[in-house]
């Protein structure tokens, strides 16, 4: 039998108040050993505030702070940053300038000079940046300053690590690799993280869980999978993803609209919107479906976007593989498949 995953990180019913704003309420989440977590959301809704309560740099109003299942925050009780065991990277990576990439990396070590040129070298080596220790850190690139930054965080050995939306400063191709280098760097040492970002794509596909949060409240939590396929509501479904929101009656499991009858996940009743991603939307010039007219077109290679005009007036747009192709004015047939969810 499998024994329960150990809780590193759980906040019981959180809130956080600055001046007349409400800037978290009532949040509760668990993260458990190993696993990465990413707060996500739009500027202002909360997520850079919970990761400071979770680090210590400010206090909650009310609710409990519990870290590796110790009380840290919460009534007559507040462990400083210092004794929490974390480790934070920022936005800006607060790489000191006048230290150069060993020495930064050394800083919050202690013990001997030969111990912390040991561990110094490790962290290098786990960031693949071996041979770098004299540079300074103007002299690299930013990709290299974010790893360096990741090492200095890891190098005193923290249970948990804190990640401030730190690819946010790097351009969109070195952003997706990093990203990569980061997870697998996880991975490997098997620490529980806490990832910051407002970029779903990041969140989608860096996270074993997601927290999504808007205007200080949690309101979904959970896999990749079920935040993006299974959103609670309507506004978890626009912001995570993209999201062609059709207008439809319900009857049980069936609903019609100008797409023909659809297939629902759950049963319903009256006038609902049905989300469909636009990967599960059809394009073709015969077969089934009803028809539309091409708007635009984008092509990515791998995968195009087209948007379709419907009889209606009505748009979706579909995210199709590039076999076939499509141009403005083309009359197409539109099909979706499912089941899909009602809202």
């Amino acid at each position: 039998m499998t024994s329960a995953a150990h809780t590193m990180i759980e906040l019981k019913t959180v809130s956080k108040h600055f001046d007349d704003a409400d800037a978290l309420t009532d949040v509760s989440f668990s993260v458990h050993e190993s696993q990465i977590v990413t707060l996500l959301g739009p500027s202002g809704c909360g997520k850079t505030t919970s990761l400071r309560l979770i680090a210590g740099i400010v206090a909650p109003d009310q609710g409990e702070i519990w870290l590796n299942e110790r009380l840290v925050a919460g009534k007559n009780t507040f462990v400083p940053p210092e004794n929490r065991r974390i480790g934070m990277v920022f936005q800006d990576y607060a790489l000191f300038p006048h230290l150069n990439v060993a020495d930064n990396i050394a800083f919050g070590l202690k013990g001997a000079r030969q111990g912390k040129h040991a561990r110094v070298e490790e962290m290098l080596a786990l960031v693949g940046l071996r041979g770098i220790g004299e540079k300074m850190p103007f002299l690299l690139s930013g990709g290299q300053q974010q790893r360096v930054a990741l090492a200095r965080a890891l190098a005193p050995e923290p249970d948990i690590l804190l990640l401030d939306e730190p690819f946010s400063n790097l351009d969109t191709a070195l952003r997706v690799a990093v990203r990569s280098e980061l997870r697998d760097i996880l991975r490997r040492t098997g620490k529980t993280a806490v990832f910051v970002t407002h970029d779903q794509e990041e969140a989608l596909s860096l996270s074993d869980r997601i927290a999504v949060l808007f205007d200080g409240r949690l309101h979904q939590f959970g896999t990749p999978q079920q935040i993006y396929n299974q959103p609670v509501n309507l506004r978890v479904a626009a912001f995570v993803g993209e999201a062609n929101l059709i207008m439809a009656h319900a009857q049980g499991s069936r609903a019609a609209s100008i797409l023909g009858e659809l297939t629902l996940m759950k049963p319903a009743q009256g006038n609902i919107q049905v989300l469909v991603r636009p990967e599960r939307v059809h394009l073709d010039t015969q077969g089934e479906g009803v028809f539309g007219e091409v708007q635009w077109h984008e092509y990515f290679g791998s995968r195009q976007r087209i948007g379709v005009t419907l009889t209606d007036n009505s748009r979706i747009v579909a995210s199709m593989d590039t076999q076939g192709t499509f141009e403005r004015g083309d009359r197409v047939k539109v099909s979706v498949f499912g089941p899909l969810l009602g809202f």
